[in-house]
């Protein structure tokens, strides 16, 4: 049975935040949502629990980091292509995040790029061609 991921990000304007969530891909699941919370599912194992400050803290004794002052932790999802790695991060840029707040890293084999959602948080896109990364010598590495 696969493991499924929630990642718990505090947010300061849930209603923002799940808007912009939902402009790169993700789809809300009105069963884990309320007034303190959404839920936004990026894959059938990925979900993003967006949880206001207030509803963040109950988990935590920890302060909540600014996340656009301090690393807190960043965050990679995989792409199926370059190019939808491409699209998720201008999506992102168009919903009121900021792409490529780190530089593009392209190996070949490997591409990935990043945005920063409107709370600061840092999601990285990568696209890996598996075969090549294996040293199968997959052709598509140079693509």
């Amino acid at each position: 049975m696969s493991k499924l991921i929630f990642v718990n990000l505090p947010v300061a304007d849930l209603a923002r935040a799940t808007a912009f969530y939902e402009s790169v891909g993700g789809v809300k699941n009105e069963q884990f949502c309320d007034d303190t919370a959404s839920c936004i599912v990026l894959s059938e194992t990925i979900h993003a629990m967006l949880l206001t400050h207030d509803k963040f803290r109950q988990f935590t004794p920890k302060q909540i980091a600014d996340a656009r002052t301090t690393s807190e932790v960043l965050i990679c999802i995989s792409a199926d292509s370059r190019q939808e790695v491409d699209d998720v991060v201008e999506k992102a840029g168009a919903a009121g995040g900021r792409a490529d707040p780190s530089a593009k890293q392209d190996s070949g084999f490997m591409y990935g790029r990043s945005f920063e959602d409107p709370d600061g948080h840092i999601w990285e896109v990568m696209w890996m061609d598996a075969e090549a990364a294996a040293g199968t010598g997959s052709e598509t590495a140079a693509a």
